[in-house]
């Protein structure tokens, strides 16, 4: 498949248009899903509506990967998609089976759901398609750099999720102050970990898709510790 540029390019403008709207929405009041959902809203469970809303964004890039024959210095380019398609690989297949949250808003799932699979598919179709790496790929000190972040970023997320998912039994809907890790340091260290992973994944990829990403994952999450902050 030839690089679809003009594609990419209006994707990735759309993200940063959108993070840029959701952030100015956000300014009035928080993203209605978690403790700061609606009364009269219509739910799913919690282990349904993340698994759902969040496996897109690992299939379309999957199924990209194993429709695409290997393209000239390709292992630098799965080395990102694989990094990408990780993230998503967790919160499909792990956080959703092991979350103990709140049933979430069927709007949300289903934003949710569009927003997963159009960046999957330009993640993935840019990396696979667009990208340029050098045969030094290796050599190469940013996108090390990059994935080091990454995985630190990561790491502080899966652990800032242990953290939240053993304050509280089944089926207990009480918020409790988290304590230990990087709980001691910022209130809202999940989302804090999910900003540096895909912060590292932009400083690796180097494009304006992955820069897009973070800078909507920034817009949309980093409210919501605000709003976290606040709370307790």
């Amino acid at each position: 498949m030839e690089c679809r540029h003009a594609a990419v390019s209006s994707l990735s403008w759309v993200l940063v248009v959108g993070a840029a709207a959701y952030l100015l929405r956000q300014t009035r009041s928080c993203g209605e899903y978690g403790r700061y959902t609606k009364a009269d809203s219509r739910c799913w469970p919690a282990t349904l509506g993340w698994f759902l809303q969040e496996v897109p964004a690992f299939l379309v890039p999957l199924l990209l990967l194993l429709s695409t024959e290997e393209p000239e210095a390709g292992t630098g380019r799965r080395v990102l998609i694989w990094t990408f398609m990780l993230h998503y690989f967790y919160r499909s297949f792990v956080y959703s089976l092991l979350t103990r949250g709140r049933p979430v808003p069927l709007k949300i799932i289903f934003s949710s759901i569009v927003f997963c699979s159009l960046n999957g598919f330009l993640q993935g179709h840019y990396l696979l398609h667009c990208a340029q790496f050098q045969h030094t790929w290796l050599r190469n000190t940013r996108l090390f750099a990059g994935v080091l972040v990454f995985s630190i970023g990561l790491t502080i997320n899966i652990h800032s999720d242990h953290v939240l998912r053993n304050l509280r039994k089944p089926g207990e809907y009480v918020y409790k102050i988290p304590r230990g890790g990087m709980f001691e340091f910022v209130s809202g260290a999940n989302f804090f970990g999910e900003i540096t992973e895909w912060c590292g994944y932009a400083l690796a990829a180097w494009s304006l898709p992955a820069f897009a990403f973070a800078f909507f994952t920034i817009c949309s999450i980093g409210p919501r510790a605000y709003y976290h902050h606040r709370y307790v």
